[in-house]
């Protein structure tokens, strides 16, 4: 029997490591057991949490190979060390939430965006010690980015070089790192590749997003807010997936290009929303029809040709996914009870309590 493959980035350094699909792609890396060794370094944001690395943590093997920082990637002082040591870096760092994202737009931007140069501007610094035979070549970039960035899609799938139409000041922001990382490829020769993944779900997911807080807001039987007529159309791309495709694109992707993961799931949100309630059991009564997001996208779908071309496959289907998820957070309350608490009642209140009060039935 051979043992595991050399990894082809022995040392990785992921950032944003403790949030949601990056913790998974974390977890999944270190239970190869291929000896990679992961740095993360993470924010701890409302939305980084390090219970979500608690697994890996807690085993002696994995836990040898993993380290944390606690830091803000748009601090070079922290970030350039890091780098330094790193055979690539995999950057799911990244404020994420269209909501939030209308209420404070500025976070949004240090982190999307000027966190993205900060990280660029330390790949360049290892490139440029690598060209002195400092080190033995400079670290490949993955900048994991959003099918958001497209703007809505009324009709057809967006393919990887249409045009950039984003609507939300999220979307925007990750518009913006995304083409700095174009641009680090143009005009240093950076080894970057980009990822846009669909509307991601799955264990570990902050409630602030659809299918968690719809989940765990039913649990408790509170009212569950649903934007306008429900009716947006979402790809559905299970968390597993999605950090499995990106570490596929981190190993096999060309140099310069940009890669859709899409879910292949699309579905409306009251079909969705619709599912859960039946999984758990609970009544179409609960859902309360409230006033929608501004400028919220209609629809969202991506071509996924050109990733299928290196050979990746997603493995989970959607309603096998959604069971799987529903069951995660009815066994782990204590972990999401943690997190709706202190700040988030205020974010709740800020976002939805308005709504709800002119809320009306959503049947």
């Amino acid at each position: 029997m051979t043992g595991p493959r050399t990894p082809r980035f022995p040392r990785l350094l992921v950032t944003g490591g403790a949030g949601f699909i990056g913790s998974c792609f974390v977890r999944d890396r270190l239970a190869r057991r291929d000896g990679t060794h992961i740095a993360v370094l993470d924010k701890l944001t409302y939305a980084g949490n390090r219970a979500n690395l608690a697994s890996a943590e807690s085993d002696p093997e994995q836990a040898a190979r993993l380290e944390f920082v606690q830091g803000d990637i748009a601090d070079p002082t922290v970030v350039a060390p890091l780098v330094a040591e790193a055979d690539a870096v995999v950057n799911f760092a990244a404020e994420s939430h269209v909501d939030r994202s209308i209420l404070d737009p500025e976070a949004f931007l240090r982190t999307d965006v000027l966190g993205v140069h900060v990280l660029l501007e330390a790949c360049r610094a290892e490139q440029e010690r690598a060209a002195k035979g400092e080190r033995a070549a400079a670290p490949r970039f993955l900048q994991v980015s959003t099918d958001e960035v497209y703007g809505s899609v009324e009709s057809g799938v967006s393919h990887e070089d249409d045009r950039l139409e984003p609507r939300s000041p999220y979307s925007a922001a990750k518009a913006g790192g995304e083409l700095l990382v174009r641009s680090y490829f143009v005009t240093y020769g950076l080894d970057a590749v980009v990822t846009r993944g669909s509307n991601t779900y799955g264990p570990y997911h902050h409630p602030e997003k659809l299918i968690p807080l719809f989940i765990t807001n039913a649990i408790d039987d509170q009212q569950l807010p649903l934007y306008g007529d429900g009716l947006q159309r979402r790809d559905w791309l299970y968390v597993g997936d999605h950090a499995g495709a990106i570490g596929h694109v981190l190993a096999h992707g060309r140099a310069g290009e940009t890669y859709n993961i899409p879910g292949g799931n699309e579905r409306a949100n009251r079909e969705v929303v619709a599912r859960l309630l039946e999984l758990l059991g609970k009544p179409w009564s609960l859902v309360r029809q409230v006033e929608d997001r501004p400028g919220h996208d209609r629809r969202y779908a991506m071509d996924g040709s050109r990733l299928a071309a290196l050979g990746w496959r997603n493995g989970m289907p959607f309603e096998e996914g959604l069971a799987a998820t529903v069951q995660w957070y009815t066994h782990n309350e204590a972990w999401w009870r943690a997190i709706k608490s202190g700040e988030w009642e205020d974010y709740y209140r800020r976002q939805y309590a308005a709504r709800l009060a002119g809320s009306r039935d959503a049947g």
